[in-house]
């Protein structure tokens, strides 16, 4: 199935949401199909807020785009049940033109594959084996089926037996004498229209008569099998066909390759591949979490293209994306940040403008080209651009902003003013969450000069929470920056109120120490009317790094 996935950054804001969603709405009211919001991250009290606000569901969670094996897996499994026929299934794969037959149990678990090499040596023995030739591993009901016989009386027909085929092909004296040498009751006599053969084996007891060609049984003979308790059937098929197909009565259970190799439907591609090359199966079932099997994947089903593309907003650098975007087509970004590495094989639209939230650029792709906008996305579109703007107070505010959000609060109905007071009081990250997900739910991880770091911002009324807290929220962004191997971590804690900030940095003493910033306490310092990440904190933060990289080299 094609899809095109509009997503924000990991660690999603209110403006990569709700940018997400709008933007998925402006491509289906302008034609494309198949397009899906995403989100690669948890929502907060905040996002849910909004999201309840508009009566809007949240985006699709997909934490990995990468090509999985249930993207290419055949989800039509054709398989056979362990008591079928090696016939019957050597039927199947060749109708359905099939190298690899799964047999599965009433609950869908996988048994084992069908082998064609262990059938071929059961019926094509070795010569020091010759007698395995005769050997016929099958119920009286099963020989039946395969022979297409009719049972003119039938003992025990159900129970499987291990069997062996005695051909009648013979003067009465010496078949006679052959009988003496075998068990009776282990005897499947295959006869023409013979009725000397046919009483000689009957009287002899011996387990069943099949007579070939379709040819007349006279009352006498149905008779005597009745009363000898022997089974008596009658093929259509001439002796030959019938020795040959009695062997092929064996269920597919005893003929199975019980050391398969199988996977999950969510496994990727890629992780699988080298495995699957190296394996001398062609084909692998692929299992839930029950072992049930759900898919078959073939060795030619990893040349299949997955035709799933992406649109990233409000982000552009793939350290920022969801898990498997480098291995999709990006096909569209929409985004307000600065222009990190990345490319692609083909040209693409790339919309980067430098305005206050990657919201208003998505009302204006509605207001420029004239699509309907519901009043829904518009109140998302508001709630996205007055979050990332604090209400248009923040300095990556333009002019654009304010017309875009004018415009918004018409079709949403909505005061902005009214609306980013609720916004901002409806939930601290603070409270709500463990300290190690409160650092880190608006958290983008960065390259620069050979260094990656990460910058993460924390809105909130007043400082309270965070002073209540400071002790542990400063052990828990030195674990993250260790644990994910940062040259350092900052955190910004914004009073959206006061519009002013405190900056946590966890790193190398020399970075640390030369922060020309006051000090308030180890490791935070004051930023007045420091509140926007992308215009204010990062450019300082990024050439503080150029400033003391000679000094890193080193060492702490």
């Amino acid at each position: 199935m094609s899809e095109i996935i509009v997503i924000g950054h990991r660690n999603p804001d209110t403006d990569a949401i709700c940018s997400a969603i709008g933007y998925a709405e402006f491509k289906r009211r302008t034609g494309a199909r198949d397009v899906v919001a995403a989100r690669c991250g948890d929502t907060n009290e905040r996002i849910d807020f909004v999201l309840r606000t508009f009566g809007v569901p949240a985006p699709r969670f997909i934490a990995d785009v990468s090509p999985k094996v249930s993207d290419v897996m055949q989800s039509n499994v054709i398989s056979v049940p362990p008591r079928m026929s090696v016939v019957e299934a050597l039927a199947v794969m060749d109708q359905k033109n099939i190298r690899v037959l799964p047999v599965l149990d009433s609950e869908r678990r996988c048994r084992g594959l069908m082998s064609v090499f262990k059938a071929s040596k059961f019926f094509f023995p070795s010569p020091n084996r010759i007698y395995d030739s005769r050997r016929i591993l099958a119920s009286v009901r099963s020989l039946s089926r395969v022979l297409g016989a009719k049972m003119i009386c039938a003992f025990n027909p159900d129970q499987e037996e291990d069997l062996t085929l005695m051909v009648g092909a013979m003067k009465p004296v010496s078949f006679a004498a052959r009988l003496n040498n075998y068990a009776p009751e282990k005897l499947v006599v295959v006869v023409g229209d013979r009725e000397d053969i046919q009483k000689l084996a009957i009287e002899g007891r011996v387990r069943t008569v099949v007579v070939t060609g379709g040819l007349d049984i006279s009352e006498d003979i149905r008779n005597l099998a009745r009363r000898n308790e022997v089974t008596l059937l009658l093929t259509p098929h001439d002796s030959a066909t019938t020795a040959m197909l009695c062997r092929s009565a064996i269920a597919v259970e005893h003929l199975l390759r019980e050391d398969f190799l199988t996977f999950g439907p969510d496994e990727s591609l890629a992780g699988i591949s080298r495995v699957a090359a190296e394996s001398q199966f062609q084909a692998f079932p692929v299992v839930d979490e029950d072992q049930r099997v759900v898919g078959i994947l073939s060795k030619s089903d990893f040349l299949k293209k997955v035709d799933r593309q992406l649109i990233l907003v409000d982000h552009n650098e793939l350290t920022q994306a969801v898990l498997g975007a480098d291995q999709v087509e990006i096909i569209e970004v929409i985004d307000h940040h600065r222009i990190g590495a990345f490319s692609t094989p083909q040209p693409i639209l790339f919309r980067n403008e430098p305005v206050g939230s990657t919201s208003t650029i998505v009302a204006d792709c509605f207001f420029r080209y004239g699509i309907e906008m519901p009043p829904s996305i518009a109140g998302l579109l508001l709630a996205g651009l007055v979050s990332d703007t604090l209400n248009l107070t923040s300095p990556t505010t333009t002019q654009r902003d304010v017309e875009i959000l004018t415009e918004l609060e018409k079709r949403a109905k909505v005061d902005a003013a009214e609306f980013t007071e609720k916004l901002f009081s409806s939930g601290s990250v603070l409270v709500t969450k463990p300290v190690d997900q409160a650092i880190t739910a608006d958290c983008k991880e960065y390259m620069e000069g050979g260094y990656r770091f990460s910058v993460a911002q924390i809105e909130e009324i007043g400082f309270d929470n965070f002073h209540k807290r400071q002790a542990e929220i400063q052990r828990s962004l030195e674990a993250y920056r260790t644990n994910n191997g940062y040259l350092f971590s900052a955190l910004l804690v914004t009073d959206v109120v006061l519009q002013t900030s405190l900056l946590l940095v966890s790193g190398p003493r020399k970075f640390v120490d030369n922060m020309p910033h006051t000090e308030v306490s180890p490791g935070i310092f004051e930023m007045p009317g420091g509140v926007s990440r992308k215009k204010q904190l990062l450019p300082f933060l990024t050439h503080h790094l150029a400033r003391v990289a000679p000094m890193l080299n080193g060492g702490d």
